[in-house]
């Protein structure tokens, strides 16, 4: 059985496309950038804010800044709030905390974001802890976050910065993106890809997950077999 799980926010528990869109129309339009498809628009779902702007869409340092800046103004005044649960993600939270689970939230999403949005969601109090970026980290890999949550649990050795591999063996990483696989892969846990979010199987199997679900309610079936 896993014990400790390491769930992705946006598109893995939430579904945060309604507010992540809109704040990232807003700051394109100020830099006069033709609005993408919805689909594109996704793509927003998931990596860093800084990596949206510099990378997709080759902003300069200073206008992938102003760009998450005026991305910021409206999604901390709403967007924050336009992220509903997944069908079925109290119920699942509900059986791994009656297991015994230690449940943490590790996002790319800023952390003191990431707590409005559980609040709001009334799931902030399932979660031991929840990790994520500072708002003036560029460019957080998500390995590294993986591993703030693990010392933040004290498993993690400060001498050479590693865990003790019967740890990692029980510890779990649940996300919708090759971003979380991969990070998963680094730090060397077993990981769990969604279908429901906003990833596909092909990105998912390619990543290296160790499993792939379908709905919400396969999850606990996989953590505690």
């Amino acid at each position: 059985m896993y014990k400790y799980i390491f769930f992705d926010l946006d598109g893995t528990l939430t579904k945060s496309e309604f507010g992540i869109m809109a704040a990232a129309v807003r700051a394109l339009n100020h830099f006069g950038i033709e609005i993408p498809s919805e689909e594109i628009l996704k793509k927003f779902i998931g990596p860093p804010l800084y990596v949206s702007f510099h990378d997709f869409y080759g902003l300069s340092e200073e206008d992938s800044q102003e760009a998450i800046k005026i991305y910021r103004e409206y999604y901390v005044k709403e967007g924050v709030y336009q992220a509903p649960l997944y069908n079925g993600i109290k119920e699942m939270l509900k059986v791994l905390k009656a297991s015994g689970c230690t449940l943490m939230i590790t996002t790319s999403k800023p952390e003191a974001m990431a707590v409005t949005v559980s609040k709001n969601d009334e799931i902030f109090d399932f979660f031991d802890g929840i990790i994520g970026p500072a708002l003036d980290e560029h460019d957080p890999n998500k390995a590294i976050l993986i591993r703030r949550a693990l010392k933040s649990l004290d498993f993690i050795n400060d001498s050479d910065q590693t865990a003790d591999k019967n740890i990692l063996s029980q510890c779990l990483v649940i996300g919708d993106r090759f971003y979380d696989i991969r990070a998963a892969r680094e730090v060397g846990m077993d990981s769990i890809g969604v279908l429901y979010g906003y990833g596909n199987e092909d990105e998912l199997k390619e990543a290296g997950a160790t499993y792939i679900v379908k709905e919400v309610s396969d999850i606990p079936g996989v953590i505690l077999h």
